[in-house]
């Protein structure tokens, strides 16, 4: 007999991991939507921000002065990496400026060596990983924590986005960068305050993804995960990667307890991205995405 409380409960894990896939595919969307660089870097700051934020509890710094200080560090960082790597290459072709993002992640990662050291840290956020069992279903008070957290701040990301004047100079760069020029944006400032964003985005995800895995180096690789998020979503749409990050996550959860079995197990780590290259062959703007329109 079928067991759907089983069902409902792998769903479940695999929709809150997804919404954490979903907060580091947000980090690509905002620099990709308002500058068209594919920011491959998200992956590096994400580690830099844990790192950051571990090392200072670990010798001594309150938890919300460690808090502040590496939130100050993230957003000059992102503020930094514009002015420095990407200003001067505006208006170069696409793979130059992913090329620059490529080395400038091992750029960031090196630094987070020299300062932090190479060493495996545990990360407690005071909330502990043991399930609770709701009508049956059991659910980890750590995903459910950073889920909330995660809902969280894309909420504030469409409040701000909607009703501020710095997030509507966001989607205008992002609708049409002539004509927001042409109405007297600066589009140096906007770029700016996207990265600073950005670096906000990768302090989240970063702790959120540490107190999962641990902050070490390979927590870098999570930028892999934002991939076919973005594939299945689209890379210019917030809501897009919140619907692309829910279906991976899903898709790799239902895929390794019910499809793995028939392969020996293990497919959780690349079902996604046979998904994601099925569906590049029969929509390659995602869901969400803008499809590309030129005229000859």
């Amino acid at each position: 007999m079928f067991d759907y409380q089983f069902l409902i409960e792998v769903l479940i894990g695999g929709l809150l991991s997804g919404v954490m896939y979903s907060l580091v595919a947000i980090g690509f969307v905002l620099i990709y939507k308002t500058s068209g660089v594919l920011n491959f870097a998200q992956g590096a700051m994400l580690l830099f921000a844990a790192l950051t934020f571990v090392s200072l509890v670990e010798r001594g710094t309150p938890f919300a002065a460690a808090l502040a200080a590496t939130l100050a560090i993230m957003i000059v960082l992102g503020i930094a990496v514009e002015r420095t790597v990407l200003r001067p290459l505006v208006n170069q072709p696409p793979i130059t400026l992913f090329m620059a993002t490529l080395g400038l992640s091992y750029v960031i990662e090196g630094a987070a060596q020299l300062l932090w050291g190479t060493q495996v840290h545990g990360l407690d956020i005071g909330i502990s990983d043991t399930p609770f069992d709701v009508a049956g279903v059991l659910i980890s008070r750590l995903d459910l924590f950073a889920a909330a957290v995660a809902g969280g701040l894309v909420a504030l990301f469409a409040l701000f986005f909607r009703y501020t004047r710095t997030g509507l100079s966001f989607r205008a760069v992002a609708d049409d960068q002539f004509a927001a020029l042409a109405v007297g944006l600066r589009l140096p400032r906007v770029w700016g305050a996207v990265w600073a964003v950005a670096g906000i985005v990768a302090l989240v995800g970063g702790l959120s993804w540490g107190a999962r895995l641990g902050v070490q180096f390979s927590l870098s690789l999570v930028v892999l995960k934002a991939l076919p998020v973005l594939v299945l979503g689209g890379f210019d749409s917030i809501a897009g990667a919140i619907v692309g990050g829910l279906l991976v996550g899903a898709i790799e959860k239902l895929a390794e307890v019910y499809v793995g079995p028939f392969f020996g197990g293990g497919i959780e780590v690349w079902a996604a991205y046979v998904v994601a290259l099925g569906f590049l062959l029969i929509r390659p703007s995602g869901l969400f995405g803008q499809k590309l329109v030129e005229r000859v």
